[in-house]
């Protein structure tokens, strides 16, 4: 037996390099795609409108799991776009919302903000007057940076396995697009309405790479002054062709309610506002991307190089006009054509067979109650936050404790935060008030219940979907007393006086739903219906490397991607 079991292994030996090259190549590029707000079942919905090389490139020939959801609660811009790049959710990685109370602060603070750091752009700041992101306007100063990202990245990874010969760079319209899967090694770049122009922060670089210097010099938005977004296809051929001008659609600086609608001349006021609110914000993103990839020769090298590119014109305009309108649907139809000269682009300097290709969503979106309500709903509706000083909260927190309105510092949705200092001063429990306010607001008609950090925090809840949400979402410093949960279809939707029509950022599922989508690498088609989650990417992503897995990560390897 000896002889058999030497021959045996020496003929291991010999054939071991041949399988492990058999095995799986490595890729050159790591393209890892978010469209903003793409909910999970919009790709399959207008399917039929779409070309071959975007979207279907990719729903045909990739892996795409139709039943992925997110496992956090508050579904907004910076949870999923940071929960993609880490692969875990806000309780481990911190970005619990796109703002939150900053008790040692004692303010409101912006996600991404960085006081330690400034844009290299002069103007390239929030103009208060045009912002439609009412987020944005919470920072203080305009510096930007992941330091309050508590894990690292699948951009940090892949730079760091391969010892810094691999280079991660982020794109996006978006700054917490950009930042937050830019991780801390990478680089990245975001549009500024303001300075009409791509801008980055000193923490990135020094000074702006001539490249970046030379796309802002050429004008690129200029194309689209004075005209208009008109429907790319015969009006006949849309799902929602009989769509038009209902009044639950917004109409923002003139940009109409129904098609067309007009840009205006560039020196307007709006005009990079109303960019952001049709195709053209994710085909100036398509095309600044592309300079990043020849300009810095990505995918050119020995290691596997990463760029992520986020899209989010799919979240402003069905903020403006809901998922289920003509404009949703002609957004993703322009943009199935982004996508489709871009992954061109892609197979010309690198080649799709070396490219791994990921797509996904940082969140799903809800229909406008005026559109459920035409079909016959009744329960959609939007929430004042208002009911919350008319319900009787206050008054049962004054007979019992003996406390008025300042025992709220601050409602930073869906957090309500407690003035603790003054709570304990007067000899009550924190975790006491915060029962009765919650009890109290689940009177409330509109809101479905309200969660206590004490409740979370000791493992008191009923196991249930939402509590398993809610809970995945806390974080001990920056979450607030109280987490407050709306009906399904029940949603604030003012904010500082501007009123859209359709807003995410809850944990049912038309929120939690988005595609994942692996393409590439000479990848088989197929569809996979078992649930996963969003966070499942990173990791996999790691594993397909053979790297370090995000120091955080919570999710599976997909192992359709890695068999």
């Amino acid at each position: 037996m000896k002889p058999l079991a030497l021959s045996t292994l020496a003929l291991g030996i010999m054939l071991a390099p041949q399988a492990a090259v058999a095995e799986q190549a490595q890729p050159k590029l790591v393209l890892q795609i978010t469209v903003d707000a793409l909910r999970g079942d919009l790709p399959d919905r207008f399917k039929h409108n779409f070309g071959e090389g975007g979207f279907n490139l990719l729903l045909d020939d990739g892996i795409h799991y139709t039943n992925a959801h997110y496992q956090h609660s508050n579904t907004e811009t910076i949870v999923g776009h940071a929960a993609l790049a880490t692969g875990a959710p806000p309780a481990v990685n911190g970005m619990v919302g796109n703002l939150w109370y900053d008790r040692t602060q004692e303010r409101v603070v912006y996600n991404i903000e960085d006081g330690n750091y400034n844009l290299l752009s002069s103007g390239g700041g929030v103009d208060q007057s045009t912002e439609i992101d009412s987020t944005q306007r919470a920072a203080q100063g305009d510096g930007r940076s992941p330091a309050n990202i508590h894990t690292s990245t699948i951009g940090d990874e892949i730079v760091k396995a391969y010892h810094g010969q691999s280079r991660a760079f982020s794109v996006s319209f978006k700054d917490r697009g950009a930042v937050s899967l830019g991780g801390e090694l990478g680089k990245a770049f975001w549009f500024s309405k303001s300075a009409n122009a791509f801008v980055t922060s000193n923490y990135y670089y020094d000074e702006n790479p001539s490249w970046v210097n030379e796309w802002n010099a050429k004008g690129f938005t200029q194309q689209y002054s004075g005209k208009r977004w008109e429907l790319a296809l015969p009006q006949e051929q849309y799902l929602f062709a009989g769509d038009g001008d209902v009044e639950y659609k917004v109409d923002l600086a003139n940009f109409s309610r129904s098609f067309p609608h007009p840009y205006g001349p560039a020196d307007f006021k709006y005009f990079t506002t109303l960019l952001s609110l049709s195709p053209a914000g994710d085909e100036i993103v398509a095309d600044f991307a592309k300079s990043v990839i020849d300009a810095e020769n990505l995918g050119q090298g020995d290691y596997p190089d990463y760029l992520s590119v986020s899209f989010s014109a799919t979240d402003y305009v069905i903020h403006m006009y809901g998922p289920s309108s003509i404009e949703a649907e002609d957004n993703l139809i322009r943009l199935d054509r982004t996508l489709e000269d871009l992954f061109k682009h892609v197979d010309k300097t690198v080649g799709l067979d070396n490219t791994l290709i990921v797509l996904s969503a940082d969140h799903g979106a809800p229909d406008v109650p005026g559109y459920v309500n035409a079909l016959g709903g009744s329960k959609a509706d939007y929430f004042g936050i208002q009911k919350m000083k008319q319900s009787g909260v206050f008054e049962a927190v004054q007979k019992r404790f003996g406390l008025g309105e300042d025992v709220v510092r601050q409602y930073a949705d869906p957090y309500l935060y407690l003035n603790h200092e003054l709570i304990e001063s007067k000899g009550h429990s924190v975790a006491d008030v915060q029962s009765v306010i919650a009890r109290a607001l689940e009177n409330i008609d509109g809101i479905d219940q309200a969660i206590t950090a004490n409740d979370i925090m000791k493992g008191q809840l009923a196991d249930t979907r939402i509590n398993q949400l809610v809970t995945n979402n806390h974080h001990p410093i920056r979450s607030g007393d109280i987490y407050v949960v709306y009906d399904p279809n029940v949603y604030i939707n003012d904010f500082d006086g501007l009123k859209v029509a359709s807003v995410h950022g809850s944990p049912w599922r038309y929120d939690t739903y988005v595609p994942v989508i692996f393409a590439g690498m000479g990848i088989e088609g197929q569809r996979v219906t078992r649930e996963v989650t969003p966070y499942d990417i990173a990791p996999t992503i790691s594993q397909y490397l053979k790297i370090t897995f995000p120091t955080g990560s919570t999710g599976d390897v997909l192992e359709e991607v890695v068999e």
